[in-house]
């Protein structure tokens, strides 16, 4: 593939969709990481949206960021909480960038007046694309989005067929994951499914080598026997994906079965013995946590928790810190609205209001920052939680009862969030908003200050609106403080409370920067601050 010879790992999935590619790429990853190689992770999407940056979360789950500001898939998150490599532009591609890239080159004359096809143009700009991003590592494993037999990913699949011929024999591996469901009825796991699946596979002209059978048991010497035999792969190739407890022992979960020595058994490489501290550490923390909190996520779409995919991990990981288990109580903010915020957070040892867009439940948010205020539980804001907490400060301690968001009253009186200057003469929806890693410097002597240990941070962000800086001095005399700034003072990123056990707001989304093996800041003080409320001695009866 380069003249360092990068070898290919390609993740296919068959059956049902959220089967799980993702972890089983990551831990992949960070098994091939553990045995001293370096890789790269990409996802390619089946679906024609140029990225998933105007897809409903609630179709599409969380919408990752980059730091170089590229709106991806969810998995992007996983591989980069699994492993150290950083993803980028080049690590996600969707059908609808493969084919504008194909006909702008048409209109340009690329082709040469020759018809242009799926197959060799489409595929070839897909061959292209993993290709450029698999430079400069040893390993790269490339996830395909959908589920094998779906009319979209039939490119992405004949691309990757294509791929292995090219790249040769020991070049390549295929690792195909699959659903092994129990039939409650008959009281028994059945293959059958996986069968079908691994022969649509092979009827593309892919031969898995490994299959990951999902189940929610261990599958016998049996059933692996079984797939095996009507799956064209070795008995040992068959490796059991059952549900655990966390998802950060699934690598030590695949180790035990040998999966990274089929790997690089399957791809001829030499490796080290894996190094697998970090995961042993990581798991035992886990199970030796003692301490328990509640935070109440009070969101949009929390019916769809995917939508908070990386929000919730980082707060797991910030319990890691303190030794503590992170219960959650996801409440709709609408419900908060029409109920009020007591009789749905009374209890909670902390509340944290998440990102996004758009004007529901808008006031079951602000009701909510309000309650953590006034009833002085520790409150964490990201994004659209640090606007509907200037909203609610303006409002309830400034006296400013009109204040607003343009974003939801574009003719109010009092719009202490509106539009920022450059998204005036913005009118495409898709990749324009403020996008990637951004400076921010933090006041000496703050609360995000002494959290972070340093007076600059570069934090991933993902908004169009921001505080509208006429305000910020009637609010900072009435005490909230604009802790966190753009280096030229212009935008506001951080604010804070003094007299309040922990309140903080921050316009971008430290969340895609949180790690199981290190804990954004910003999660392992908010989480500190939950573990304290719900000691006694915080909570005196």
């Amino acid at each position: 593939m380069t003249s360092r010879t990068t070898k290919a790992i390609f993740v296919t999935g068959g059956v049902a969709s959220s089967i799980g590619k993702g972890i089983v790429a990551a831990s992949v990853g960070a098994l091939m990481e553990a045995r001293g190689l370096t890789v790269a992770h990409m996802k390619l999407d089946p679906y024609i949206n140029v990225d998933p940056g105007t897809m409903n979360p609630f179709q599409h789950g969380e919408v990752f960021v980059t730091d170089d500001g590229t709106e991806t898939d969810l998995d992007l998150g996983h591989y980069e909480r699994f492993t150290s490599s950083i993803t980028s532009r080049s690590s996600n591609v969707t059908t609808g960038r493969i084919y504008a890239s194909v006909i702008e080159k048409e209109r340009r004359g690329d082709y040469l007046g020759g018809t242009v096809q799926v197959i060799p143009h489409i595929t070839d700009e897909i061959k292209a694309f993993v290709m450029q991003g698999a430079r400069a590592v040893d390993v790269v494993i490339v996830e395909i989005g959908g589920t094998v037999g779906d009319i979209e990913s039939l490119p992405f699949i004949e691309a990757l067929r294509q791929l292995k011929l090219e790249l040769g024999t020991g070049n390549s591996v295929s690792v195909h994951v699959t659903l092994v469901p129990f039939i409650k009825a008959a009281g028994e796991l059945t293959t059958k499914p996986t069968q079908h699946s691994v022969k649509t596979l092979r009827a593309i002209g892919i031969q898995p080598e490994i299959i990951i059978a999902r189940c929610d048991r261990e599958l016998s010497d049996d059933l692996k026997r079984k797939i095996s035999l009507f799956c064209n792969v070795t008995p040992e190739c068959v490796i059991t994906g059952q549900d655990v407890d966390s998802i950060y022992q699934v690598p030590l979960a695949f180790h035990r079965q040998g999966l990274d020595g089929l790997i690089i058994q399957h791809l001829n490489i030499w490796t080290r013995e894996p190094v697998l501290d970090r995961w042993n550490e990581i798991v035992g923390r886990l199970h030796d946590a003692t301490e328990r909190t509640t935070i109440a996520v009070v969101g949009k779409y929390v019916d769809h928790t995917d939508a908070y995919k990386s929000l919730h991990e980082a707060l797991l990981h910030g319990g890691l810190t303190h030794g503590a288990r992170v219960s959650f109580r996801y409440i709709d903010s609408e419900e908060v609205s029409e109920k009020g915020a007591g009789p749905l957070l009374d209890g909670v040892d902390a509340i944290l209001v998440p990102g996004g867009f758009g004007g529901r439940g808008i006031e079951g948010k602000i009701a909510a920052v309000q309650y953590a205020r006034e009833s002085q539980v520790p409150f964490f804001g990201i994004c659209l939680g640090l606007q509907v907490a200037v909203i609610e400060f303006a409002r309830n301690v400034c006296g400013i009862k009109a204040a607003n968001s343009a974003e939801f009253e574009p003719e109010g009186s009092d719009p202490v969030i509106h539009l920022m200057a450059h998204q005036h003469k913005v009118t495409r929806k898709g990749g324009s908003m403020r996008l990637g890693s951004y400076p921010c410097v933090l006041q000496s002597g703050s609360l995000a200050a002494e959290v972070y240990g340093t007076d600059q941070v570069d934090e991933r962000h993902r908004h169009r609106y921001e505080v509208n800086n006429d305000y910020r001095t009637k609010m900072s005399k009435k005490g909230l403080k604009f802790s966190g700034l753009s280096p030229d003072n212009l935008l506001v990123e951080v604010v804070e409370l003094e007299d309040h056990p922990w309140f903080l707001g921050c316009q971008f989304h430290p969340e895609f920067l949180s790690r199981p093996y290190r804990p954004h800041p910003l999660f392992a003080a908010f989480v500190g601050a939950a573990t304290v409320a719900a000691t006694p001695a915080a909570n005196p009866t």
